[in-house]
């Protein structure tokens, strides 16, 4: 069976997808259907690793005490964040809505885990990072997937892995990559949520390539 031949019409779905792509910090409470969250993560294996390695490791986060220690190691992580700017800064800020963590019906805590023997360290001997990497290559995958089925999920990097990791009980070689809100979002819209809030101006570049 040879590859598929992929027209005009899904071209620009594609890309669609891709604009859509956006984080999502507001989310309905209502559940997600457990047969598209695994269709989702079968996506996100499907994601390129250095040397075969598939290094990610995805965590459901279920449990009502372990999310709200995660939510609170977020509300210090925040107020530290906001304490580092002036203060007509920090009251922008305060005013932003950077996570959907007690709303979201599905958190996922993923991580790289460091001591994989998949792969047999295949092309990461001078680039260990490229392990890292390659989770994030599964968190894009699991992303647009989620988008193509009309769920939302927003990245939390305002955490501190290692608390994260210790709330989670995960062996000590995993590293924490990414924790992601995923739900159906309460509000569809095109532009980034730091434009539409005057955080930063709309980047209007495009794509960049540099020649050498």
């Amino acid at each position: 069976m040879g590859p598929p031949a992929f027209d005009d019409a899904f071209l620009h779905d594609l890309d669609a997808l891709f604009a859509w792509r956006r984080d999502v910090r507001r989310f309905r409470t209502d559940p997600v259907d457990e047969a598209c969250l695994r269709t989702c993560l079968t996506a996100a294996h499907r994601a390129p690793s250095v040397g075969n390695s598939r290094p990610w490791r995805f965590v459901r986060v279920s449990d009502p005490a372990r999310r709200r220690e995660v939510s609170d190691n977020f509300s210090g992580c925040n107020a530290a964040a906001a304490a580092g700017y002036d203060a007509d800064r920090a009251a922008r800020y305060r005013g932003l809505k950077l996570a959907g963590l007690r709303e979201a019906p599905v958190h996922l805590a993923v991580f790289c885990d460091a001591a994989t023997e998949t792969g047999l360290g295949l092309g990461r001997a001078s680039m260990p990072e490229t392990l890292a990497y390659s989770v994030v290559g599964a968190v894009q995958c699991f992303w647009l997937a989620a988008r193509a089925r009309g769920l939302g999920v927003g990245w939390v990097s305002i955490l501190e892995p290692q608390t994260v990791s210790a709330i989670l009980a995960v062996p000590e070689t995993w590293r924490l990559v990414a924790y992601l809100c995923v739900g159906h979002p309460v509000e569809e819209h095109l532009d980034p949520e730091l434009e539409r809030h005057g955080w930063q101006p709309e980047d209007k570049r495009g794509s960049t390539l540099y020649e050498r």
